[in-house]
């Protein structure tokens, strides 16, 4: 998969770009990521991207033309793939996204700056707007890079683990069971005995309850959403009368 980036700062990306899990999958071309600098196609002597609002206002407010020029230059009239705002007004990004946008053999990432987009880039020029969360930053750069990482997690090839991602917080909507490893006692801290039994079956069932309890105490939103089994049901449902026992009893 290739990743277009489209950005003021270019020179924040190599760093993260370069360690670790993305720099093997780099390197192993299971992904590419290109970086564009849009001052790089704006006309006038001093390279200005950036403009005071009309009518007004604080901030200023990134210029149409230089971003068009720069994505149309790269990408071609109209773009063949998906072009995206990084931007707190768009759709939150979470693990469906990811996953829906790793299907795509490439995908360009516009990183806002300033005050934000002169409105006709959002109207004529990007198909999606992608937000990591209801906060601001001062750029989209670090919501690029996250989404990047994100993304590429769910491509084939690029975890040592092939069914890594599909595991992880969210991949299934539920949390993340725990995880435990070496040594079986720490500071009198015992692993618990059923991942130590051998038992694959027992482990499976044993995570998965652990993955429910998870949910259910940190981020019980996501249980509406949650694709559960009849097992899974009856397992909550006993959580909920331990807990009304326990109030019964206080």
């Amino acid at each position: 998969m290739k990743f277009e980036i489209f950005t003021l700062l270019p020179e924040v990306f190599p760093a993260y770009l370069s360690a670790s899990i993305l720099a093997k999958a780099i390197e192993t071309e299971r992904i590419a990521v290109d970086l564009h600098n849009i001052r790089d196609w704006a006309t006038d002597k001093h390279h200005i991207t950036d403009e005071p609002p009309f009518g007004g206002g604080g901030g200023m407010v990134m210029k149409a033309g230089p971003v068009f020029d720069a994505v149309e230059a790269v990408l071609g009239t109209p773009p063949g793939c998906p072009v995206i705002l990084m931007t707190p007004q768009g759709r939150v990004f979470n693990q469906q996204i990811a996953a829906e946008l790793a299907r795509y053999p490439r995908i360009a990432l516009i990183c806002g700056r300033y005050e934000g987009f002169d409105e006709r880039i959002r109207e004529h020029l990007a198909t999606d707007e992608i937000s990591i969360g209801d906060f601001v930053l001062t750029g989209g750069e670090l919501p690029a890079l996250a989404l990047i990482d994100a993304v590429s997690r769910n491509i084939p090839g690029v975890l040592g683990d092939p069914a890594g991602a599909y595991d992880d917080s969210h991949a299934q909507t539920l949390l993340e069971y725990p995880h435990y490893t070496r040594p079986a006692v720490y500071r009198e801290w015992a692993v618990p005995e059923v991942l130590l039994s051998g038992n694959h079956a027992k482990i499976a069932a044993w995570r998965r309850q652990e993955s429910l309890k998870r949910t259910r105490a940190k981020r019980p939103d996501l249980l509406a959403r949650a694709e559960l089994s009849a097992a899974d049901r009856k397992f909550l449902a006993g959580l909920e009368a331990e807990d009304s026992e326990r109030s019964s009893d206080n």
